[in-house]
């Protein structure tokens, strides 16, 4: 791979990852039932809506998931790997595994947001803890459907929650020692792993 390919390649990743969160964003919003009156849920939708309305006419949500979002993720995943490949190797090899390496990407970017989320929950709640800006607020709406188990579990410990810290190990230990194996079992290139 020669220089101007790597480039190529950088910029159409960075440029199609910034909006597959989006588009994923937009998915985990609906999720978690946000407040979608925030600005940034508004941004979300503004900014997806062009390729989301045509897909919603097709599919519909199923069970009050919105799954023309996460569609259009998997697919959006999958035409940057195939592209990744393509200029990489110049073939984009066997579509069906194409899509399964995509599941995989979506899987691991729907981890980071709820690790982003968190981070910026903890910091937020540090700092300013009673802090009413819209990235906090979503932050906290992301966040607290994956902390409600662990504070379950966890005893309170006089106002110090250690939820976070559970949250974090169990989604680091999906990140590590759950999504690599899987990678390697449905034979993801490693340029396609570096990607997620």
């Amino acid at each position: 791979m020669n220089a101007l390919s790597g480039a190529a390649i950088f910029v159409v990743q960075t440029l199609v990852s910034l909006y597959l969160v989006i588009v994923l964003l937009r998915f985990v919003l609906q999720l978690v039932k946000a407040n979608f009156y925030n600005p940034l849920s508004q941004f979300a939708v503004r900014a997806t809506q062009p390729l989301l309305k045509p897909i919603r006419r097709i599919i519909p949500s199923i069970g009050g998931l919105d799954t023309s979002s996460l569609l259009l993720a998997v697919v959006l995943q999958a035409l940057l790997m195939a592209f990744v490949l393509m200029v990489t190797y110049g073939t984009f090899g066997n579509v069906l595994q194409l899509f399964l390496w995509a599941l995989l990407g979506v899987a691991s970017l729907f981890l980071k947001i709820f690790w982003v989320a968190m981070i910026v929950m903890v910091i937020v709640s540090w700092i300013a803890p009673n802090s009413h800006n819209p990235a906090a607020e979503l932050a906290y709406q992301i966040a607290e459907p994956v902390l409600a188990p662990f504070r379950r579990i966890v005893p309170n410990l006089g106002g110090l929650d250690i939820s976070p810290i559970f949250a974090f190990l169990a989604i680091q230990v999906l990140q590590s020692f759950v999504l690599p194996p899987l990678a390697a079992q449905i034979g993801m290139p490693q340029e396609l792993f570096r990607m997620i």
